[in-house]
């Protein structure tokens, strides 16, 4: 190809990646559905983009290294506080589950298909895979109250190492004629791989903490050096045992997200920008790839009744076969099992396959992409169009889910969170300060260390249950934003910033972006640190004595048919008598807008 063809399609490859995907975010759809589309477009329907002339045969180490960064980064998302209670469900479904998956799988296209056996349980191990990508942004959508974001968050991150290592054994047996010797070499593939993916996870990872927490690093090459140290582990372990780096890699993420010795958020804020563009580019080089008859094949009825079989049949009974004696309610069960999309990773995996069986000889190769790719369509438009309505129906989607996401952990912040807590509802404190995160997990409060204005914190933030933001950090800058950041989550009435201080007001940060000014006039941080600093508590008061009481400052309103509404002085809410109220006591210096914008007088109920 020359190279004014290749910069071409390689410009036209990130211009239409990025723009599917901010069209996906306007349209609030799946942003892999317009990917597939893009890449079917530009690829077998109108051929614009040759993706294996333009790679050459760096394609597909360059589709293993971009999956290993993206698995990386689910790692970093993993907090082994949220799988204590959900750890055995998730354990059951990465073995038994993924094995049942398999073998109904298998089975589907072996007589829905007509695949040989080879290519069928080739097929069936390299679905077995959820697709993170899919699942995380569903769930923060959805929001569904219980353990079920737990288990599906782990699961569509863990399993996608499982299901490339099942993937290899399958592919390697396919070669091989003597069972006795196809056994060995899968039991010493599979012991291989472990090994060496965990030790060499678990190795590389503190190697690389213990550099960074001395400073042997300087922080403007701690990006680059972790995306170095990422591809060099994934590499290393490939080199030993193949496939073995996806292993690492995800170890590699769960041991930095989970250990105390030095805060990667830089470091992640850096990967998920690096995310976007990986997974822009690899979907729609992978859907380019297909041949036009492919689309012939992924629109039958065969291959219909075929992704019908693994939504419907395969994934309850894995679901359900999994969660025997794990206590989960049936209406968790039944959801868990009504949320399997499948992502990046089925359709890489098939894809360097279905070459290595190409060059191989192997008659069936051609047909595994298709239908890899018929199935991620199938369940993703599935799946995201209806997962929404099944959880409502269940009861574990809330129409006004009342949680607060508190963004900001001062001591004063950390006191309200403690009233709205013991007033029955589920509270979380984002912050960036390790300390004051410590400090707040050891009152028993739910906490996010790092940046909610990263697109991490979407992915990492478990917000079932939760409803409103309200940012009260210093940083009236990093307020607005976090309040933007939400407003999708959320909905813009739903986003609440502390009030600007005047420089503020007057300088750079515009009116039109952050949420809805919280409380009072001038209740801005500088004044709640003040009156906290000289001897301002956080109480919860009855209605009548908050109207009896002086020097207060109203923040939350907690109603008999237990509902939390946020004060707002443009809108104060309506009072009655068996209503209480969270608020600011003992003031020492009370603006004249206090006394003047006070709680209306009670209403008889």
């Amino acid at each position: 190809m020359h190279t004014e063809n290749a910069l071409f399609e390689g410009a036209l490859l990130i211009v239409l990646g990025i723009m599917a995907q901010w069209v996906a975010w306007r349209l609030r759809l799946p942003s892999i559905l317009l990917l597939l589309m893009t890449g079917i477009i530009v690829g077998p329907l109108t051929g614009l983009l040759h993706v294996d002339e333009m790679m050459g045969d760096l394609l597909f180490p360059f589709v293993s290294g971009a999956v290993a960064i993206i698995l990386f980064e689910g790692g970093m998302s993993l907090r082994l506080k949220d799988i204590r209670e959900t750890g055995a469900v998730v354990r059951n479904l990465v073995s038994i589950g993924v094995i049942v998956t398999w073998v109904i799988t298998a089975i589907g296209a072996y007589t829905l298909l007509g695949l040989d056996l080879q290519i069928s349980l080739l097929l069936g191990a390299t679905l077995v895979v959820t697709g993170p990508t899919v699942i995380i942004p569903l769930l923060n959508q959805i929001r569904p109250s219980g353990r079920v974001s737990s288990v599906l968050r782990w699961e569509g991150i863990v399993i996608d190492p499982v299901g490339a290592i099942l993937a290899l054994l399958v592919f390697e047996e396919i070669f091989v004629t003597d069972l006795q010797q196809g056994i060995a070499i899968a039991v010493t593939t599979l012991i291989s791989t472990l090994i060496i993916g965990l030790v060499i996870g678990i190795a590389v990872a503190n190697i690389t903490i213990e550099f960074y927490r001395r400073y042997w690093v300087p922080e403007n090459l701690q990006n680059a050096g972790t995306l170095m140290v990422v591809i060099g582990a994934f590499a290393l372990s490939n080199y030993f045992q193949a496939e073995s780096g996806l292993l690492t890699v995800t170890v590699m993420g769960i041991v930095m997200a989970n250990q105390r010795r030095f805060n990667f958020q830089h470091v992640i804020e850096f990967k998920e920008s690096l995310q976007v563009l990986l997974l822009a580019t690899l979907f729609i080089m992978l859907s380019a790839r297909m041949q036009p008859e492919s689309l012939l094949l992924i629109a039958s009825p065969q291959t219909l009744l075929f992704v019908a079989l693994i939504i419907v049949v395969e994934r309850p009974l894995a679901v359900f076969i999994s969660t025997i004696g794990s206590g989960m309610s049936w209406k968790e069960r039944v959801f868990i099992s009504w949320m399997a999309p499948r992502g990046i990773v089925a359709a890489s995996v098939a894809s360097i396959f279905a070459l290595e069986l190409a060059n191989a000889g192997h008659p069936g190769a051609r047909l595994l992409v298709p239908y890899t790719f018929a199935v991620i369509i199938g369940t993703v438009i599935v799946y995201s169009l209806t997962s929404g309505i099944v959880a409502q129906q269940l009861g574990l989607s809330e129409r006004n889910p009342q949680g607060v996401l508190l963004v900001g952990a001062s001591e004063w912040v950390q006191q309200i969170a403690l009233q709205i807590q013991a007033a029955g509802f589920r509270v979380m404190l984002a912050d960036t300060n390790q300390a004051n995160i410590e400090l707040a997990e050891a009152k028993g409060l739910e906490t996010y260390l790092g940046s909610v204005i990263s697109e991490m914190a979407l992915d990492e933030i478990n917000l079932s249950g939760m409803g409103r933001l309200v940012a009260m950090t210093p940083n009236s800058e990093v307020n607005a934003l976090a309040a933007e950041h939400f407003e999708n989550a959320f909905g813009s009435r739903n986003t609440f910033e502390l009030r600007r201080p005047e420089h503020d007001r007057r300088g750079g940060i515009s009116p039109n972006i952050g949420g809805t000014p919280l409380f009072q006039e001038d209740t801005t941080y500088d004044y709640m640190q003040t009156q906290f600093m000289n001897g301002a508590q956080v109480t919860t008061l009855s209605a009548t004595l908050f109207q009896n009481t002086p020097d207060v400052l109203p923040l939350f309103v907690v109603t008999d048919d237990n509902e939390l509404h946020i004060w707002v002085s443009s809108n104060p809410p309506r009072m009655l008598p068996e209503y209480k109220v969270i608020a600011f006591t003992n003031l020492n210096c009370t603006p004249e807008t206090f006394v003047t914008t006070r709680l209306p007088q009670l209403q008889m109920s």
